[in-house]
């Protein structure tokens, strides 16, 4: 069974910052493209920022300019730097790999558990 393992989650004050961490196995991490999602209260959930395998990133709108996704192969793990959090930024943060088919692998979608943010002051 594949695991999404997440840190980072928190209380912050507004203007503050967060790091999320998101660790997998390697080989899922050496081929899947990932993303944060987030789900406030009472609503959907929405994709904050996603990075494929070859490193393009995107952003939502309303993230643009104060989160930041990168991985770091060594420890198979990605995060999401935030910065100038805002109350809106409040929500249960997802972590989402997207593997493809490969001689190793099959295609499947993986989630991690969910972690509490809340910005608050």
């Amino acid at each position: 069974q594949v695991q999404l393992v997440e840190s980072g989650g928190g209380l912050v004050q507004p203007g503050g910052s967060l790091r999320l961490s998101c660790t997998t196995v390697e080989i899922i991490f050496k081929v899947a493209d990932m993303a944060w999602y987030r789900q406030a209260p009472g609503k959907q959930r929405e994709l904050v920022a996603s990075i494929r395998g070859g490193g393009t990133r995107n952003y939502a709108d309303s993230v643009k300019g104060r989160f930041t996704i990168s991985r770091e192969s060594a420890k198979n793990t990605m995060y999401l730097q935030m910065n100038g959090l805002k109350p809106e930024d409040t929500g249960v943060y997802y972590c989402y790999a997207d593997v493809p088919k490969t001689f190793l692998t099959h295609k499947n979608t993986y989630w991690g558990q969910g972690m509490q943010v809340t910005v608050s002051s």
